[in-house]
């Protein structure tokens, strides 16, 4: 059960919001002032908070500070319910923080809608952002946007041929990708041209976002695995999506924190790792970033050389050791395919 903290001055509208709210299944606490507030939402951690402006002790104002410069409150979705209509104070509120604005009077169905808004953004941003058609487009449509087509609807689809370059090191970056179809690798070179492969991409996941967020170059280069087909999404329309929705702003935020730990941990299984652990490490990334469903028969499809650069040996030494799970039945090869036929081993092996 949610708790909501209803934090209102006038008796009868708090009772008569508290009543609405239990009645649809919520957990209610009440307080009479924003001084009162501020200490149940201390006490209580409330999920979503709906509090009045104009109140003695402290205002909504002041509530709304109070709460965001507490770390265990500062991301709770909260709601302004007030009487006052100027255009002013609505903006004063949003711009502090505020979710949302209920101007009274209200009918509950005003209110519920208002709630469930509320808890279903703040559930989505407890979740990871898998960049799938399905979790996207939940998470865009609690934002305002119907569904992934009303960014990428009436765009260029771009169609690659494999081992086409999608975009360079060193540019800068004017569009936001999206995968509809194949895979890509992003990698950097060195001085003496070894590369190395430092993400994969599939069908559902965002290419480029890491230039855009940051506002600077490309620090790799994305070249296509196989014939693919990526959406193109102008940056104009991203810097918009980004400053008009902070939800979907903290999702690739966090998304971009993910990219910078994966990263960070491969790196250092690169650096400290033994042969197999690489490879080991290598097939059981590929595997886990590629396969749909973990009852479908998958076969690692992607050439030694870009597997030794996943791996971050060299191909001659992947090849060796390819060879060699295969006669521990670690693998199987057919037809240059590579299918994992003891996973819980090779598992075991990076521990």
């Amino acid at each position: 059960m949610k708790k909501i903290l209803i934090i209102e001055d006038n008796e009868d509208i708090r009772s008569n919001t508290a009543e609405i709210l239990e009645l649809s299944n919520y957990q209610v606490i009440v307080a009479e002032n924003g001084k009162v507030g501020v200490i149940k939402a201390l006490e209580t951690k409330p999920d979503l908070i709906i509090c009045d402006i104009m109140m003695p002790e402290l205002d909504g104002y002041g509530v709304l500070h109070t709460i965001q410069r507490n770390e265990t409150l500062k991301n709770t979705p909260f709601i302004f319910l007030t009487a006052k209509t100027e255009r002013a104070d609505q903006r004063r509120g949003m711009e502090m923080g505020a979710d949302d604005y209920i101007t009274k009077p209200f009918d509950g169905t005003e209110l519920l809608n208002a709630v469930s808004s509320r808890m279903k953004k703040i559930e989505l941003l407890k979740k990871d952002l898998n960049a799938d058609p399905g979790g996207v487009k939940e998470l865009l449509a609690s934002s305002g946007i119907k569904d992934l087509e009303a960014i990428t609807s009436d765009r260029n689809i771009n169609r690659y041929k494999k081992k086409q370059i999608v975009y360079s090191e060193g540019n800068h970056p004017n569009r936001l990708y999206y995968v509809l179809k194949g895979k890509v690798k992003a990698y950097k070179t060195n001085e003496d041209g070894k590369e190395l492969i430092t993400e994969l991409f599939s069908k559902g996941d965002f290419v480029g976002h890491v230039a855009l967020l940051e506002k600077s170059t490309y620090k790799d280069s994305a070249e296509t695995l196989e014939d693919t087909e990526l959406a193109i999404i102008p940056r104009e329309d991203f810097d918009e999506l980004i400053d008009k929705n902070p939800e979907v702003a903290r999702k690739f935020i966090q998304l971009l924190a993910r990219n910078i730990s994966e990263k960070e941990n491969h790196l250092l299984k690169l650096a400290y790792s033994s042969l197999r652990k690489k490879v080991a490490d290598a097939l059981l990334m590929i595997q886990a970033k590629y396969r749909k469903t973990a009852d479908e028969p998958f076969y690692i499809d992607i050439s030694r050389e870009n597997l030794a650069t996943v791996a971050g040996t060299a191909t001659e030494s992947l090849i060796r050791t390819l060879s060699d799970f295969r006669s521990e039945k670690l693998i199987d090869i057919l037809e240059g395919r590579i299918v994992i036929l003891n996973q819980r081993k090779l598992e075991n092996m990076l521990n």
